[in-house]
């Protein structure tokens, strides 16, 4: 019985993985499709969004029926718990994803990013992807270290999105109002990805550790 008990909690483990590649190949072709002009992959990101809800559904499912059934404690409840943050984090992953994409549609056939920021929008979108695919990585090992490289490589992501700001506010930006919305809103899109991996990294450090690091006791 507690062996299938275990099973069930590694299946767990291994649908927020599934998830956590999902939001990531989600937000690479997002950025692939705000990038090169690519309505097809704007669509399709899109239409997939739905696999990534349902895929949250099935794991807080899966987490409630383990609550219910098991009675958890210790670790099995952290590891619980975390699951249900954790889905919700990578739900949401998904949908900065889909919002990227939106842009990209309601744009076409024209570019939304002005050349200036060209560069920063491809970089912070090669970051989010890696943090996301870390994520899949630390959900599977719980790796407290590597849990750790993800807060501190989402400076990059906040590190660029601060950067935008100094260049829509320059004298020398003439690219109007509506670009420098679009620029503004999909910066936070990207920003709030790169936090929402940190969160599941901090889910998993919460589940080895029994503490929350970045937050105080009644923030859990």
């Amino acid at each position: 019985m507690r062996e299938a008990y275990h099973v069930e909690l590694e299946q767990l483990a291994e649908n927020l993985a599934s998830m956590s590649l999902q939001v990531a190949d989600a937000m690479e072709r997002a950025t692939r499709a705000l990038l090169e002009v690519d309505l097809g992959l704007a669509e399709q990101v899109i239409s997939d969004d739905a696999k990534v809800d349902d895929a949250r559904a099935e794991c807080e499912e899966q987490a409630y029926a383990l609550l219910a059934l098991q009675a958890p404690v210790a670790t099995d409840l952290r590891t619980v718990l975390a699951a249900i943050h954790a889905a919700e984090s990578l739900e949401r992953m998904g949908d900065l994803a889909l919002h990227v994409a939106k842009a990209a549609r309601r744009r076409h056939p024209d570019p939304v990013l002005p050349e200036a920021v060209r560069a920063d929008f491809a970089k912070m979108g090669e970051v989010a992807v890696k943090l996301a695919r870390q994520a899949e990585q630390v959900i599977k090992s719980k790796d407290i270290e590597a849990a750790r490289t993800i807060e501190s490589d989402d400076d990059e992501v906040d590190e660029i999105h601060k950067h935008l700001f100094t260049v829509i506010m320059d004298r020398d930006w003439d690219h109007g109002v509506a670009a420098a919305v679009d620029v503004t809103l999909l910066g936070r899109f990207y920003e709030r990805f790169a936090d929402h991996a940190v969160s599941v990294a901090r889910r998993m450090i919460f589940v080895v550790t029994g503490k929350m690091p970045g937050y105080g006791p009644d923030e859990l």
